[in-house]
């Protein structure tokens, strides 16, 4: 009973946080924080909602409906390059969209790094599987750190919890799970800091 319990909690948790939803909050958050204009804060979320959320998460579902993906997982690494690719083609244009209205660097350089790190992964995911999950969690981890400082660091639960529920589910091993996690932040909070730095922001 209680490993059953243990096995719907992580499931229940792997749902909730998934890389989308980490997308739409931390865009949502630096469109209030970041942003002078309340129209600009209104299209980096609508951005961040059609771009970074609804696109994904409808692929993935008519991937599962389609057979494409295995299970809800993506235990399978080889099915996943495919729907990595395509996020890429959802992210560029939500990035050309933030550049073009003059979106603040920071989200336009975290918005870079969902394309970049995709890159990253696709290329580490034809040798191993790395935790998709983890990376998606400790990108926006390392992006709420650049902004917020160590006042962001409760968010380490967060990550405790997701990198808990990959294991439990037998998604991941400890080692995929803490190298999504510091590949991650350290990509993202590398780039932020070298793109917001060039256009003089830090």
């Amino acid at each position: 009973m209680t490993r059953l319990l243990s096995i719907k909690t992580a499931r229940i948790i792997s749902v909730l946080f998934v890389p989308p939803s980490f997308t739409l909050i931390i865009f949502t958050v630096f469109a209030f924080i970041l942003e002078q204009s309340y129209l600009k804060s209104l299209l980096l979320i609508s951005t961040a909602l059609v771009f970074g959320f609804i696109l994904p998460v409808l692929m993935f579902g008519l991937f599962r409906k389609r057979g494409l993906i295995a299970d809800i997982d993506a235990k399978i690494k080889e099915e996943r390059t495919f729907p990595f690719l395509l996020s890429i083609l959802f992210y560029a244009p939500g990035l050309i969209i933030l550049i073009y209205y003059g979106i603040n660097i920071i989200s336009i350089a975290f918005w870079f790094c969902y394309i970049s790190n995709t890159l990253l992964v696709i290329v580490i995911n034809k040798f191993w599987k790395i935790s998709a999950h983890m990376m998606g969690a400790s990108g926006p981890f390392a992006a709420l750190i650049f902004v917020f400082g160590y006042s962001a660091l409760p968010f380490l639960l967060i990550l405790a919890l997701i990198g808990w529920a990959r294991i439990k589910l037998e998604c991941h091993n400890l080692y995929q799970v803490l190298a999504g996690a510091i590949l991650a932040f350290l990509s993202t909070y590398m780039q932020i800091f070298l793109i917001s730095k060039y256009f003089g922001y830090a």
